[in-house]
């Protein structure tokens, strides 16, 4: 008996839904580009057709090496639609790393901008997986490689004729390397369909929003949006590079509703001197993730720029919680899990411990990664059984949750300092001295001590104008710090070492200290 079939919508119908239904309105601004949502599609369509025409689709890697623009936005989800996986690589990496990420990933094809060109070139002559016509470099010419503009010509901007599974490699984004070697982190298209509709829900988009991405498109935090605004068809608008200044004139020039920023970010826009001239009355939600926020810097955002702030924790492999506008007022608390995720606290013997007591979290629920990729030993390692035999991502954060269910973090499992058999948390260290006025910003870490095994020392950025005081912050710091959390020292830095979303590379920082014991 005939019968329709188990329908379900997947995100490149959804773009292309929006297309044809609301083709004339704003879908993409980026510099001097403004494309529809009629325009956008089509766009994507012809990158999707000449990938299908070189037989590249379903299974095959493509990887992109990029810097903001209009044209990389086209090509990452024009890859999606062709249901090739698409593979997003830092800028900021070096030759060998690029190459081995490319290696990994198994990439039948590179796209690569002009900015980053000897970058590519360098990498990809060490990559054995790429195709032969599969080097393709917008905005420069070189030996074996093909011209962008000349690949895409004649391309036909129909819809590809391509059945999406759920079960599809949408992507494989590889983690920052902040605590370890970066991990290939594979996520399907069942995976991406909750990381839209999810956070579309939590961030209160609508058609309407005017969404603002500030960080580099290869990174998965830019993605909140992304994603979400293409989910419900709304506007967006990419910064090619942040600057705070830059950020203000976007937000008050296009009427920007929605933003995401990582802390550094915030801090920067906070002692712009023009913060207080321009009108970001437009700003509805914003979102900080990353790293947690200071408490006072989540104050004055909340004051000076928008009362509207959530403030979300989270790991790229799929797990997040928020803590929305209305939450606020639970200090310290990362919230609740976003729509659809589940999380518990462990201790060392994995087994769940009571709320108020501190463990590792782990998380579950629709947008977790299906694997690491190529590591099968280390992808086993992560997982957590709970009662049900379902399985949680250990996330390697150690936190505690209240009776409510409200998450709080204490730090980075990896980052906890043990000093003379005592457990210290550099985040609660980072808050105090954090606060003194001639600090703008702090990270802190454990280094080797002959009597305690190792001892806090905290390394700050000065505040704008400051000439510190270090033996004077330190004793300020500790006065107000248990006997136990005491920082051994406080050196001073002009900049610390971060991965795309401004996260700290606390193990660049340890190794010198460590090395030398």
């Amino acid at each position: 008996m005939a019968q329709l079939d188990d329908t379900q919508v997947y995100l490149p119908e959804i773009w292309a839904s929006h297309a044809r239904f609301r083709g004339s309105h704003l879908a993409l601004v980026c510099g001097e580009d403004r494309l529809t949502w009629k325009e956008l599609n089509s766009a994507m369509n012809c990158v999707a057709n000449a990938l299908l025409a070189m037989g590249i689709g379903r299974g095959d890697k493509v990887a992109i090496l990029m810097s903001n623009s209009a044209e990389i936005f086209k090509i990452l989800f024009g890859i999606t639609k062709a249901g090739a996986c698409v593979v997003p690589i830092s800028t900021l990496l070096t030759q060998q790393q690029v190459a081995t990420l490319l290696a990994d990933s198994g990439a039948q094809v590179l796209f690569a901008g002009a900015d980053v060109s000897e970058l590519a070139r360098s990498a990809t002559a060490r990559v054995d997986s790429l195709r032969s016509d599969g080097k393709i470099g917008r905005g420069f010419v070189a030996e074996g490689w093909q011209d962008y503009g000349q690949w895409l010509d004649g391309s036909p901007d129909h819809e590809p004729p391509v059945r999406y599974d759920l079960g599809d490699e949408f992507n494989i984004i590889y983690s920052s390397g902040t605590t370890g070697e970066p991990k290939g982190i594979v996520q399907t298209h069942r995976a991406r369909q909750h990381w839209s509709y999810s956070n579309a829900l939590e961030l209160r988009f609508t058609q309407s929003s005017i969404a603002l991405a500030t960080t580099s498109l290869y990174s998965n935090g830019t993605w909140f949006m992304l994603l979400p605004p293409m989910f419900v068809g709304a506007t967006i608008v990419v910064m090619e590079k942040f600057s705070p200044q830059e950020w203000l004139s976007i937000v008050e020039r296009e009427r920007v509703t929605h933003s995401f920023m990582v802390p550094t970010q915030f801090v920067a826009t906070l002692e712009c001197p023009a913060l207080d001239d321009h009108d970001l009355s437009s700003l509805k939600q914003i979102l900080s993730a990353g790293s947690p926020l200071r408490p006072d810097t989540r104050d004055a955002i909340i004051k000076r720029i928008t009362p509207g702030l959530f403030e979300l924790y989270g790991f790229s492999e799929g797990f997040a919680t928020i803590c929305r506008p209305e939450q606020m007022d639970r200090q310290g608390s990362v919230g609740t899990p976003v729509v659809g995720f589940d999380l518990r606290i462990i201790d060392d013997e994995d087994n769940e411990v009571a709320p108020g007591e501190a463990g590792e979290i782990v998380g579950y629920g629709g947008g977790l990664m299906r694997e690491y990729h190529n590591k099968p030993e280390i992808t086993a390692a992560a997982i957590w059984r709970d009662e049900r035999n379902r399985t949680f991502l250990r996330s390697g954060d150690i936190g505690k949750v209240d009776e409510d269910g409200f998450l709080y973090i204490l730090d980075r499992k990896k980052d906890m300092i043990l000093s003379g058999g005592f457990n210290i948390f550099p985040k609660d260290l980072e808050t105090v001295v954090g606060q003194h006025p001639d600090v703008s910003e702090v990270t802190v870490i454990g280094i080797p001590h002959e009597k305690w095994g190792e001892t806090p020392l905290a390394l700050i950025i000065a505040a704008p104008g400051a000439t510190p005081d270090l033996a004077a912050i330190c004793e300020w710091s500790n006065s107000r710090l248990a006997k136990t959390q005491r920082v051994h020292a406080i050196e001073l830095r002009d900049e610390f070492p971060r991965n795309a979303l401004g996260k700290v590379i606390k193990r660049e920082l340890r190794e010198p200290y460590w090395r030398a014991s």
